[in-house]
C-alpha cells in the first residue's frame, strides 16, 4: 500500500495563515528525591525553552532519539503534565490562564492518540464504551444518538460498526491503534497530537494507519504534532520537522529542505542511519561517539557539542548556546559552525573558539535519500 504524497500547495497555504498552536519558551523540569522532609537533589531537564508553532492543517513532526523530551512536550501542550515555565496558545487562548473546568472545555477541541493502542484502552470496556465515553463527557450525544455516532466512528475508522460490542484484547495492534483514533475523533478536535501512533505497529499496517491518518486530515481539515522516530514515516506525512536533542529543538524546516539539506550535524547522522532496502548497497553511516548525555546534567554551551562531528568543532561550542537561527528559507538549526549565524567569529574566538564556520554536509547524511523516499520504512531513531 502507498503512502501519501504531501500537497505543498495547501501545506504552503497554511503556513501563511495565523497558527493555531503557537509554543513558546517551554520549559519542563522534573525534581529528582526530596520529599516532605527534605530538598530535590536536582532536577531532569526534560524539554528546555522550546518554542514553534503549527499552522492549521499543518502536520508537524517531532523527532528524536529515545529520552529526547518529545512526548514530554507533547504532554504539556496538552497539559497532561503540567509546565515548568513558558506559554502554549491554542488558537489565541493562553492554556496555563484556564482553570480546570474550561481546560476540559478545550480538550475537546485537542485530543492524544497514544502510542501503546493497548494500554491505552481500558480492558474491562468495549471499544464502543470507549469511543461513547467522550460523547458522553461532553454533551455531545446519548443513547440512540451516541450509539449512531459510535458506529459511524468505527466505519469511518476502517471497523465494522458491529464490533462496538467487543473488548481490546479481540483486536490486533493495528485495529487497537484505528480505536484510539476514533476515540480521539469522537469529540470533532481540530489539533491532535499523536505520539508515536505507528512505532508499535507491522510495516505492512504502519502504512495503512498512515493513509488513514492523511485521509482524515484531509476530510476533517486537523492539524497534528506527529511525535515519531520513523523519519521514512515522517517524510510522507510532515509538512515540516522538529527535531530534537537532550529536550532542544535543534533543527527545524519544511520536510524537503530538512531530507536535501539538513544543517544539524546531529539530523545529518539521523538520516544517515535510514536503513537502505537493498543489502548489495554500500553503507556509510555518521557514527556519533559515546552516549546522549543525561538530561539531569546536560553540557554546557551546545547540548550536542561532546558528540559533535563537525570538523570546526571547538571551545566556543562547549561555552556558547547556540540560538535556533535562519540558516534558509524556513529552515533554522542550532549550530554555531554552519553559517550563516550570529555568533561572529570574533564571539566564538573570544569564548576559545579556534574555527571559523563552516558548512559542512557529509555525503553519507544524503545517502539514504532515495531509500526513504520508496515508501519503506525507515525507523533509525531509536535507542
Amino acid at each position: 500500500m502507498s503512502l501519501p504524497v504531501p500537497d505543498t500547495a495547501r501545506d504552503a497555504a497554511s503556513l501563511r495563515a495565523a497558527p493555531l498552536l503557537e509554543v513558546r519558551n517551554l520549559v519542563k523540569r522534573f525534581p529528582i528525591g526530596g520529599g516532605l522532609l527534605s530538598r530535590p537533589r536536582g532536577a531532569v531537564q526534560a524539554v528546555t525553552d522550546v518554542s514553534f508553532d503549527v499552522a492549521r492543517g499543518e502536520t508537524l513532526a517531532l523527532v528524536g532519539e529515545s529520552g529526547c523530551g518529545k512526548t514530554t512536550t507533547g504532554r504539556c501542550i496538552l497539559r497532561l503534565v503540567e509546565p515548568t515555565s513558558g506559554t502554549v496558545c491554542f488558537d489565541g487562548t493562553d492554556l496555563g490562564a484556564l482553570d480546570a473546568r474550561a481546560m476540559r472545555a478545550m480538550r475537546r477541541r485537542m485530543q492524544l492518540v497514544f502510542q501503546d493502542p493497548y494500554a491505552s484502552l481500558n480492558p474491562r470496556m468495549t471499544i464502543g464504551a470507549a469511543i461513547r465515553e467522550g460523547l458522553v463527557v461532553h454533551r455531545l450525544a446519548e443513547g440512540a444518538a451516541a450509539d449512531a455516532r459510535v458506529r459511524a466512528l468505527l466505519d469511518e475508522v476502517g471497523l465494522r460498526p458491529e464490533w462496538a460490542s467487543r473488548y481490546p484484547h479481540e483486536f490486533s495492534g493495528g485495529q487497537r491503534q484505528r480505536v484510539g483514533i476514533a476515540r480521539a475523533l469522537a469529540v470533532e478536535p481540530e489539533f491532535i497530537v499523536l505520539d508515536e501512533p505507528v512505532s508499535a505497529l507491522d510495516v505492512s499496517v504502519q502504512a495503512q494507519v498512515i493513509n488513514l491518518l492523511a485521509r482524515l486530515q484531509r476530510d476533517r481539515g486537523l492539524t497534528y504534532l506527529f511525535i515519531a522516530h520513523d523519519l521514512g514515516v515522517v517524510e510522507h506525512l510532515a509538512t515540516r520537522v522538529a527535531v530534537m536533542y537532550l529536550g532542544r529543538i535543534v533543527e527545524l524546516a519544511p520536510t524537503a529542505s530538512l531530507f536535501t539539506r539538513p544543517v544539524m550535524p546531529y539530523t545529518q547522522a539521523l538520516l544517515s542511519a535510514i536503513p537502505i532496502p537493498d543489502p548489495a548497497a554500500p553503507r556509510d553511516r555518521i557514527v556519533l561517539a559515546g552516549d546522549p548525555p543525561s538530561p539531569a546534567s546536560p553540557p554546557s554551551g551546545c547540548v550536542f557539542h561532546p558528540r559533535c562531528p563537525h570538523p570546526a568543532r571547538d571551545a566556543a561550542c562547549a561555552s556558547i548556546v547556540p540560538p535556533l537561527e535562519a540558516k534558509g528559507t524556513g529552515h533554522e538549526a542550532a549550530c554555531l559552525k554552519q553559517p550563516p549565524t550570529a555568533v561572529t567569529p570574533a564571539a566564538q574566538r573570544a569564548a576559545g573558539g579556534s574555527h571559523d564556520p563552516v558548512f559542512s554536509l557529509p555525503a553519507a547524511a544524503l545517502r539514504s535519500r532515495g531509500a526513504s523516499g520508496t515508501g519503506t520504512r525507515a525507523a533509525g531513531l531509536s535507542t
